[in-house]
C-alpha cells in the first residue's frame, strides 16, 4: 500500500534462489500523475506462492464451480482447488465441526502453511479443516489458464468478493451433502482480505456458517468511514515509537531523494548507493520500493523472528531503527536509509543487488479487485506522517484503472453489498458470532472493528499485535498477551459450537414429539 502508481503497487515475492530483492506495493497498473494521489497499500497475498511445507496431513481436491453464481447463463465451469483434512474430524454422527478458512488473494497452500492456529485447534474440536482457494488465484483459474482468465476486463469480470463467497458456500454445502454431514456446524476463519471475507460470509450466509474469526480485517476501510490517512499514520507511529531520530531520517529522506535524482548523474549515483540490479529510471520507483518496505515492516512487526514475507528478526522495526541510529557520525541520511531498509530486503546478507519491479504490467488479480470494488482511499499528512504528503484523488485513481484494465471503479459497492456505514448499529441488530481480532501495530487495524458491538460480536484488540499474528502457528516465544488472545478465541468458538449443538438437540426434541 503505497502510491497511486499501478505498476508500483505490485510487490516482489521473496526470491529464494536468485540474489534479488524488491517489492513495490501498490494496486493499480501503470502510473501517471503521482503528485496528488497515493497508491493503495497491499495485503500480503502477493507473497502467496506454492509452499512445499505441509502444516498437517491434507488432501488436494478440485470442485467444479459455476463461473457466475448470479445468472443462469450457460458459461464454462472452472476447477476450484481446495485442501481438506479429516484427520481429526469426529464425523457426522457427532456433528464434528468444519473449520473453513476463506482463501485470500494468492496460492492457497501458502495460506494453509501460514495459518497454524486452525491446524493446532482442530484436534481439540474434532474438526475437519477446509482451505478453499479464491477464484482467479493459485490453480483456481477460470477458462483453464491464467492467461485466458486475465486476458481482459470481460474475462476478469467474475473476479469479485461476492462470487468468491458464493464459491465457498456452494463448495461446503455440496461437501456436507456428499458426506451426510448437513448437521455439522461450519466455523469460518480468515486473515486480512480473507478475514473480510469471513466476516462478510457470516453476515451473508448465516445459515451456512455459525461464526467467523476475522483477523486483521479492515472492513471499514472504504469511502469516508475512516480517515484516509489512518494507514500511513499507524505505520509512521510504529517507527516513531521506536526512535524519533529514525522517524525523522525517513521523513527527511524523500526530499533528499528528489534532490539527488535531479542532479546530472543523480539516478546513476542512487543506483549504486542502493545496490540496484538495474539503472534507476525514475525516482518514484525507488520511493515506492522504500515505502513498501516500511509498510510491510509495520504489518509483520512480530515479537519473534519470522520468514512470513522475508527472513526478519523479532521486532524488525526496532532493528531497522537500531541500524539507522547506530551509523557513525557523519553518515548521510540516504546511507542510513539504506542500512535500515536492508533489514527488510536483505537481513540474511545474501542479496547482491535489489530488483525494484517484478511485474512491469501490474496485472495481478488484486489490482483488478482494487480497480473495481475494493476501493480503499489512502492519503498521508505531513503533520503526522513520515511519508510525503499525498491526497486521495478519485479522478486520478479512476483514470489509472481505466488505463490498466478499461474498467471504472465502483467505490460505493462494497458498502452497498456488505455494509460499513453505521456498522455498529447494523451488526448489533443483524450480526452475531463474529470475532474481529486486531493488533494495534498493524496499519490495517485502523480500518477494522476495534470495539465490542454486542455479546456475540466481539473485538479482541492487542496493543502489541501485528497483522493477523493470532492465526500464525504458536511458538515458544509467544508473549503472554498472544497466548491469552488465542485462548479467548478458542473459548468463544467453543461456545458457538456448544450453542449450536444445544439448539440442534432442542429442535430435534420438538420435532420428535
Amino acid at each position: 500500500m503505497t502510491k497511486l502508481t499501478l505498476t508500483s503497487l505490485l510487490l516482489l515475492l521473496p526470491l529464494i534462489f536468485i540474489v534479488f530483492a524488491s517489492s513495490p506495493l501498490t494496486i493499480a497498473s501503470e502510473a501517471a500523475s503521482r503528485g496528488n494521489s497515493k497508491p493503495i497499500p497491499r495485503f500480503l497475498g502477493k507473497f502467496a506462492q506454492p509452499n512445499r511445507r505441509r502444516p498437517s496431513q491434507y488432501e488436494t481436491r478440485y470442485f467444479e464451480q459455476r463461473l457466475d453464481h448470479f445468472s443462469f447463463a450457460d458459461l464454462p465451469k472452472f476447477r476450484q482447488r481446495y485442501l481438506i483434512s479429516t484427520q481429526y474430524w469426529t464425523g457426522p454422527e457427532q456433528m464434528g465441526p468444519i473449520f473453513l478458512y476463506c482463501g485470500n488473494e494468492g496460492d492457497i497452500e501458502w495460506f494453509a502453511a501460514n495459518t497454524g492456529f486452525v491446524w493446532e485447534i482442530a484436534p481439540r474440536f474434532g474438526a475437519m479443516v477446509l482451505f478453499p482457494e479464491h477464484r482467479y488465484y493459485g490453480e483456481s483459474m477460470p477458462y483453464g489458464s491464467r492467461d485466458k482468465a486475465y486476458a481482459n476486463a470481460a474475462s476478469l469480470s467474475y473476479l469479485t468478493a461476492e462470487q468468491a463467497l458464493a464459491d465457498f458456500a456452494v463448495l461446503v454445502t455440496d461437501l456436507k451433502r456428499n458426506l451426510s454431514a448437513e448437521s455439522c456446524p461450519v466455523v469460518l476463519f480468515g486473515g486480512s482480505y480473507g478475514g473480510m471475507l469471513a466476516a462478510w460470509m457470516r453476515l451473508k450466509y448465516p445459515h451456512i456458517a455459525i461464526g467467523a474469526l476475522a483477523s486483521s480485517a479492515p472492513v471499514l476501510q472504504f469511502e469516508d468511514i475512516v480517515p484516509p490517512e489512518t494507514f500511513y499514520d499507524i505505520v509512521s507511529n510504529s517507527f516513531k515509537r521506536e526512535s524519533v531520530s529514525c522517524f525523522d531520517s525517513i521523513k527527511k529522506s524523500w526530499n533528499i531523494l528528489i534532490s539527488e535524482g535531479e542532479k546530472n548523474d543523480g539516478l546513476m549515483q542512487l543506483t549504486k548507493s542502493f545496490r540496484l540490479c538495474r539503472d534507476l529510471k525514475r525516482i518514484e520507483d525507488l520511493s515506492d520500493w522504500l515505502e513498501s518496505a516500511y509498510s510491510y515492516l509495520a504489518m509483520v512487526n512480530y515479537p519473534y523472528p519470522s520468514e512470513f514475507l522475508m527472513p526478519l528478526p523479532g521486532h524488525p522495526i526496532k532493528e531497522v531503527c537500531r541500524k539507522m541510529d547506530s551509523c557513525p557520525e557523519g553518515t548521510s541520511v540516504l546511507e542510513r536509509i539504506f542500512e535500515g531498509v536492508s533489514v527488510y530486503y536483505n537481513y540474511t546478507g545474501e542479496v547482491e543487488c535489489f530488483q525494484l519491479d517484478d511485474d512491469p504490467h501490474g496485472m495481478d488479480g488484486w489490482n483488478w479487485q482494487a480497480c473495481t470494488e475494493m476501493v480503499m482511499p489512502m492519503s498521508s499528512r505531513w503533520e503526522s506522517s513520515m511519508f510525503p504528503t499525498y491526497d486521495y484523488n478519485y479522478s486520478s485513481y479512476q483514470e489509472q484503472c481505466w488505463k490498466g484494465f478499461s474498467v471504472n471503479p465502483r467505490p460505493t459497492w462494497i458498502t452497498t453489498e456488505f455494509g460499513g456505514h453505521d456498522f455498529k448499529t447494523i451488526l448489533k441488530i443483524f450480526g452475531s458470532n463474529i470475532i474481529f481480532s486486531n493488533g494495534l501495530l498493524d496499519p490495517w487495524s485502523g480500518g477494522s472493528v476495534l470495539q465490542n458491538i454486542s455479546e456475540t460480536v466481539v473485538a479482541l484488540v492487542t496493543e502489541k499485535g501485528a497483522h493477523h499474528i493470532d492465526l500464525r502457528s504458536s511458538t515458544a516465544e509467544d508473549p503472554d498477551w498472544l497466548v491469552k488472545q488465542r485462548a479467548s478465541e478458542v473459548t468463544l468458538i467453543k461456545r458457538w459450537i456448544e450453542d449450536y449443538h444445544q439448539h440442534h438437540q432442542q429442535r430435534n426434541s420438538i420435532f420428535s414429539i
